[in-house]
């Protein structure tokens, strides 16, 4: 078989799809077929996700490549897998799962958060894992069993993130990685364990529960016999375990390009703001917020700030939208709504209404933590329509992002962007002015599995390092630079006076708000 026959799968286990995606060797993408996930929701704040699902439907994504594939499993030189961050995977005896995952979303962990946060020793812990405390990460959850459900901590033999949950699957290996590994419990200058992490969230006696770190650059392990035979593929093929989901997205979108670092945002979900550099340059925040992960690059990591909600704001406003325009006798689908935005955009007052765009149950993390933060609309008059309202909500994600790179240090030169939202120009044209810099959006159509895929790539030596693998995979897909308009740029800076300014005034109504509201112990399946 030629080279150019071979192909590398990417799996990438998102929040709302798992994916698997077929590129050749030299980067191009070849199929994808992928299956909606489902997690529940409740009305306490838990967000949970079945492990045993999760791995059946990696499993369907992938013999669903199987039938768009001809000859996948001859054919797959390698596999690698990434997946959602955070939230705690917990395993027990016979790798049998300890119920569901406590997801990303989850904010049971809240008042553990404020505790530990409120400890002497935090400002070590975060000095250590350049990373703030927040109720998604897995240390804090963990925390937050230790204290009110130790039976689940007692009856686990590995705490895994999804990602390594499907490698376990594939593999039979439980292990995790250095990015996931140390901004929850390490320390992101040596990518191992901290002991000083690991005492600051009182986790000592629960040390035996974190996993082996591997770099999946340079350690696969075979696919098992039962895992080929479910996934329709050759056993004893090459598995690599990725880096967590946001910068293998960042990887594969450009946020390091021609040996140079860069800026990269995923405008998803939740928006995710990372800048590459070198760990000598990382200067750690007095608030104590964000990231810092390692890249899949000998010495750099990335400082990450991210928003709780990014493209759920604009789902939410177009959701009401449509809910009216059905009441009033016309049905309308969320993609012709999702068309309409640039057109709604244009027909707007530019500047006049303010969008915080904290639309998540599970509150805020970036640049600030607050489980308690919404979302909200400044400045109103009875002269503002719909289309103002979509118009300020578009401007919302944009002044959040400068809101998170503000928190790391200067804007960034250039803005690589990725997310399927970044196809709308207003979106593209908000981001530019927002950060006073040029945007390219990336024209790889799925930057997750391809970021973990170019690890494989090198992994089994198609390259010898990343950098030369971005050559062929990342750089000729960058898109043409978008230059901010000098009007728009002088507008955005008044905005995020005004923007900031609302935020930091905020918290104590936010606080009143959250204890004035009613709950039930209603679930929701999310799907």
């Amino acid at each position: 078989m030629t080279m150019t026959d071979q192909i590398i799968i990417g799996i990438d286990a998102g929040t709302s799809v798992i994916k698997a995606v077929a590129f050749a060797l030299s980067g191009k993408q070849i199929a994808s077929a992928s299956i909606r996930n489902a997690y529940m929701t409740g009305d306490d704040g838990s967000a949970t996700q079945s492990l045993a699902q999760t791995w059946k439907d990696c499993v369907g994504a992938v013999r669903g490549l199987g039938e768009k594939v001809p000859g996948l499993a001859s054919r797959t030189t390698a596999i690698a897998v990434t997946g959602q961050g955070d939230g705690t995977w917990l395993v027990g005896s016979g790798n049998e799962p300890v119920g569901d995952a406590w997801l990303w979303l989850d904010a049971r962990a809240a008042p553990t958060v404020t505790a530990l946060a409120a400890r002497e020793r935090n400002r070590a812990r975060f000095e250590a894992t350049g990373t703030g405390l927040n109720t998604c990460q897995q240390g804090a959850q963990m925390a937050h069993m230790q204290r009110h459900a130790p039976e689940l901590l007692d009856r686990a033999e590995v705490a895994l993130h999804c990602k390594d949950w499907l490698y376990l699957n594939l593999t039979g290996v439980r292990a995790t990685d250095p990015s996931e590994a140390s901004f929850t419990f390490g320390n992101f200058r040596t990518r191992r364990y901290d002991p000083v992490v690991i005492d600051a969230l009182g986790l000592e006696r629960r040390r035996a529960l974190l996993p082996e770190i591997i770099e999946g650059t340079e350690i696969t392990h075979g696919l098992t016999a039962e895992a080929a035979t479910s996934c329709g593929l050759l056993p004893g093929t090459p598995v690599c375990l990725g880096y967590v989901d946001m910068v293998m997205t960042a990887l594969g979108a450009g946020v390091r390009s021609s040996g140079r670092n860069a800026a990269c945002s995923t405008i998803g979900s939740t928006g995710v703001h990372l800048r590459a550099k070198p760990v000598a340059d990382v200067t750690l925040n007095a608030e104590g917020t964000g990231y810092v992960i390692a890249l899949p690059v000998p010495g750099i990591v990335t400082q990450v700030q991210t928003n709780m909600g990014a493209t759920i704001n604009i789902d939410w406003i177009l959701g009401l939208a449509g809910s009216l325009m059905s009441d009033a006798g016309k049905s309308v689908t969320h993609a012709e709504l999702v068309a309409r935005i640039d057109a709604w955009y244009d027909q707007s007052r530019p500047g006049s209404v303010l969008y915080h765009p904290y639309i998540s149950e599970a509150g805020e993390r970036g640049p600030f933590v607050n489980a308690n933060a919404r979302a909200g609309f400044s400045g109103l008059s009875v002269r503002h329509g719909f289309a103002d309202l979509l118009r300020s909500v578009i401007e919302g994600l944009g002044l959040a992002t400068r809101d998170c790179y503000a928190a790391m240090g200067n804007m960034p030169e250039e803005l690589r962007i990725t997310g399927g939202a970044t196809r709308s120009t207003a979106l593209r044209r908000s981001l530019s002015a927002a950060v006073n810099a040029p945007v390219r959006l990336s024209q790889r159509e799925e930057t997750g599995a391809a970021g973990v895929a170019m690890m494989a790539a090198v992994a089994v030596g198609v390259y010898q390092n990343m950098d030369d693998c971005i050559t062929d995979w990342v750089t000729p897909l960058l898109g043409e630079a978008e230059v901010p308009q000098a009007d728009d740029a002088a507008r955005f800076d008044r905005l995020f006076s005004a923007y900031t300014g609302i935020r930091r005034a905020m918290p104590p109504a936010w606080d009143t708000l959250a204890g004035a509201a009613v709950t039930s112990p209603a679930q929701t399946e999310i799907r």
